[in-house]
């Protein structure tokens, strides 16, 4: 029986603008954006601040090394917020309802502590409510030093949340990522909708109950 609902934060909980953060990326001059942005998985300085192995100081600065002016941390989070389309509450309250009905809801995302800043706070849903606010914990990729689809972040949630495999449902909309948890024994949904995931959570729970 699930017991523990843990969901993506990008293109689950939010949908994400990944054209425009590469725009804003590119018009603030760094070159070969391509190279260090991936819908699931960021590559070099990026990836290394995801990854928790450079902070957003450091990351700062190497992005100011490589547009060949400094940039500011206010630059800095203009840019990264350049992936966030909106913010559904469809999704928000589907959050709350699942957590009513007794489920444990956790965040578990390959994120950066820029958009996090965002996201903690008050300004988030437009409600005067930040995300700590929905989930019961978050495991934040950049916090926990490991990254999706790195099989050990998954064994850190199932460790931290005292549940086995079949008792957690992992939402993502990241393949590798679900294949790896269910090579663990993790119940897990791919959606690629951020408004039908929670009518595709709920089909799943049913069938549990059967």
């Amino acid at each position: 029986m699930i017991k523990v609902i843990a969901l993506d934060f990008g293109g689950v909980v939010i949908k994400l603008d990944f054209q425009t953060a590469m725009r804003r990326f590119e018009e603030m001059g760094l070159p070969d954006v391509e190279r260090y942005l991936n819908p699931f998985q960021q590559q070099g300085f990026f990836g290394d601040l995801e990854g928790g192995r450079i902070n957003a100081e450091e990351f700062r600065q190497e992005f100011s090394r490589l547009a060949g002016r400094e940039m500011t941390r206010e630059e800095c989070m203009y840019a990264c917020m350049g992936f966030i389309e909106s913010v559904p509450l469809t999704s928000l309250d589907a959050i709350d309802r699942l957590r009513g009905e007794g489920y444990r809801l956790v965040l578990l995302s390959n994120t950066n502590p820029y958009v996090m800043g965002w996201a903690m706070s008050s300004d988030f849903d437009g409600r005067g409510r930040g995300l700590r606010n929905y989930f019961d914990a978050c495991y934040l990729s950049y916090a926990c030093h490991m990254m999706k689809p790195d099989p050990d972040i998954f064994r850190f949630v199932l460790d931290n949340e005292l549940v086995r495999p079949d008792e957690l449902l992992f939402v993502d909309d990241g393949p590798r990522n679900i294949e790896v948890a269910r090579s663990l024994g993790i119940q897990a949904l791919l959606t690629t909708d951020v408004e039908s995931w929670p009518s595709e959570v709920d089909r799943f729970l049913q069938t549990q109950q059967r």
